[in-house]
């Protein structure tokens, strides 16, 4: 059987009981702080942000693809316009005002 004698003296055995009880009590407020009411709805509060960042950035992120599409679709790789698709659009854009306008107008008199 081995020897289990303590050799330590007692100051030093009063030492490492401070410095385990010192130990102990960092332990345990860093347990009150993790578990205090606060820390809990803070902690979520960052995870629900950080999720509508996330979601947030996917959004951005789809809808920069959808409008460099439909940039594509009217510039050219220059950066010139494609007049064959932009002259129909603009023409077509043109006659739904005018005749948004006239129906308005018909209402009014």
């Amino acid at each position: 059987m081995a020897d289990t004698a303590d050799t330590r003296t007692p100051a030093q055995i009063e030492a490492d009981i401070s410095r385990r009880r010192t130990v102990l009590a960092e332990t345990l407020d860093e347990i009150g702080v993790r578990v205090h009411p606060k820390t809990i709805v803070g902690d979520a509060k960052a995870r629900v942000a950080s999720r509508v960042d996330h979601t947030l950035g996917r959004a951005y992120v789809g809808a920069n693809r959808v409008v460099s599409d439909v940039k594509a679709q009217f510039v050219d790789e220059d950066g010139a316009p494609r007049l064959e698709r932009v002259v129909p659009v603009a023409l077509l854009a043109v006659g739904v005002v005018g005749l948004l306008t006239l129906g308005t107008r018909r209402r009014r008199h």
